[in-house]
């Protein structure tokens, strides 16, 4: 771990809606270097229940009038962070944006560009390369487990076939649906894990009798040799793999979600760095790696149960935390929350003209 300043980086968290209450307060109050300042929640109590330690803010003014606070964190409605961000980022505060980092390409531009003039750390929240499950699939990359890959497959799916009532989600604005909910996490694995692709495929639809959002999308990337998939649907009652993986040797298959976000929601605590570990898959849940030994007896191959690695969003915050202190590079680049947008802009156009489309940046 980076040599850490004696001083900690003060904090504030902008909402505590499932954002703020699951992917980010418990993080920030578990990095050692960071310290939970603040929290902006515009009415109730939950936030000071839940960290009575932490300043309960009315507004975001306020958290930016502060000289003390460092980092801002924006875990808002999705068309909020484009505004909220830049707002921040003009008081000359670093800045972690929560999936989607901007409604367009152009925002999330706009907000480089910013950041840089004022010498600030832009962070997109890009915590799932930190999932057991997309750690263990890198690893089995590494290794070439399954020889040339020649076909992945990003499954995130949900089963929710009627719109639920009161939740901003599942408004019309272009910057919700499951486009901008669940495929910044699938297409940023994919270039965390390949880099640009040559082109896109896209189908990004409403597939529920009654909707006013996009609620599945199917995005092929498309890479020399290599076909990147990923899909949600929120009429999935039996899921699909999350990972499936082809290769000239073989292939792998693995289950279910990274287990992180239930247990949070289950009501566990996150043990700060240091002070336990943070968290390990069920056995039951681990993946399949299928081989022929002898690709010349196709027929004859052996299955071997994979550990999931251990999942670990602390470490996002602990890579934020590193790059304000000037110790280490971000490890989720801010230009590559652009490069997500950019390629979910082109799903978009792919889809609507029923055609693959150059993935131009």
């Amino acid at each position: 771990m980076a040599k850490l300043m004696s001083t900690p980086i003060e904090t504030v968290v902008i909402g505590f809606g499932l954002a703020g209450r699951v992917f980010h307060a418990p993080f920030v109050s578990a990095v050692p270097g960071l310290r939970l300042n603040g929290i902006v929640q515009r009415k109730g109590d939950k936030a000071s229940k839940a960290y009575p330690e932490a300043r309960i803010l009315r507004s975001v003014e306020e958290a930016l009038a502060d000289n003390t606070v460092q980092l801002v964190v924006v875990g808002t409605p999705n068309e909020t962070h484009f505004a909220l961000a830049k707002q921040a980022l003009e008081a000359g505060k670093h800045v972690v944006i929560d999936k989607p980092f901007a409604s367009t390409s152009d925002e999330a531009r706009e907000l480089i560009t910013l950041a840089a003039r004022k010498n600030v750390i832009l962070a997109p929240f890009h915590n799932r390369r930190w999932d057991g499950d997309f750690l263990t699939v890198r690893k089995l990359l590494a290794e070439q487990a399954v020889g040339r890959l020649v076909t992945f497959e990003s499954h995130f799916d949900r089963f929710r076939p009627l719109p639920r009532e009161g939740t901003w989600k599942e408004s019309s604005n272009p910057a919700n649906g499951l486009l901008m909910d669940l495929a910044p996490h699938l297409v940023d694995q994919v270039l965390a894990l390949f880099g640009t692709p040559e082109a896109i495929t896209a189908s990004v639809r409403k597939d529920r009798d009654n909707t006013d959002i996009e609620d599945a999308f199917d995005i092929t990337l498309h890479y020399p040799r290599l076909l990147a998939m990923c899909r949600s649907s929120m009429i999935a009652a039996d899921a699909s793999p999350r990972f499936l993986l082809h290769g000239t040797r073989g292939s792998y298959k693995k289950f279910g979600l990274d287990p992180q976000e239930p247990t949070l929601l289950s009501g566990a605590q996150v043990p700060p760095i240091g002070m336990g570990d943070w968290l390990s898959e069920d056995k039951a849940h681990w993946g399949t790696l299928t081989i022929a030994p002898d690709p010349a007896q196709p027929a004859t191959l052996t299955r071997t149960t994979i550990e999931t690695e251990p999942g670990d969003y602390r470490n996002f915050y602990a890579s934020v935390r590193d790059a304000i202190n000037g110790t280490a590079p971000l490890a989720v680049p801010t230009e590559e929350g652009y490069r997500v947008i950019k390629l979910l802009e082109l799903a978009r156009e792919s889809s609507a003209q029923g055609r693959t489309i150059p993935a131009n940046f």
